[in-house]
């Protein structure tokens, strides 16, 4: 079984916002430009699913409309981690001990106050990662950087991430498809 695993593209947020659960848009231009890519790589006949969030949202349909073979439906799952209050700040605006209390608590530490565990992100993750396997076909998400971390970990049998520093920090392209492949 494969699932790819395609990030949105750039958005027009400004550098270093922190931008998780936001809603924030990307220049039709850098969408079709991932669209065309991801299109012409895919396989047919697969299962597109992607975050709702409109960066997600519209690179599905872009994809959508240049491979009417692909099914694409919307999962709240493979939607970014929610940051809470620090949604729409500069993260280098962000308090350094608010950030040091999350992350000295990672699995269970609330980000921005209100926000999202990474130990309920890993598990709604989870749950979309184990219904895919379950479903025993390929398909694909159109997703953010975080859910893709997130499935790497849940492919290599984590679940929970207790501290900070397991969780994988290499840079994830804008437009970039990973490619899991399950026995």
């Amino acid at each position: 079984m494969k699932l790819w695993l395609v990030r949105h593209a750039q958005t027009d947020a400004a550098p270093g916002l922190c931008y998780g659960s936001a809603d924030v848009g990307v220049p039709t231009e850098a969408t079709l430009a991932v669209a065309h890519a991801m299109a012409s790589r895919l396989p047919a006949g697969l299962a597109l699913a992607h975050s709702p969030l409109r960066r997600c949202a519209e690179l599905a349909q872009a994809i959508g409309k240049l491979r009417p073979d692909l099914a694409t439906r919307a999962d709240p799952r493979l939607a970014e981690m929610d940051f809470g209050a620090w949604e729409g700040q500069p993260w280098s605006s962000i308090a350094r001990t608010e950030f040091d209390a999350w992350t000295c608590n990672f699995a269970e530490g609330i980000p921005g106050g209100h926000g999202e565990s990474t130990a309920c992100f890993m598990q709604r993750i989870g749950t979309a990662f184990d219904e895919w396997r379950a479903s025993q076909q390929d398909a694909v998400w159109v997703t953010h950087a975080g859910v893709m971390r997130a499935v790497a970990l849940l492919h290599r049998g984590v679940r929970r991430v207790d501290d900070a520093a397991q969780w994988p920090s290499a840079p994830i392209d804008y437009g970039a498809c990973q490619l899991i492949e399950c026995g």
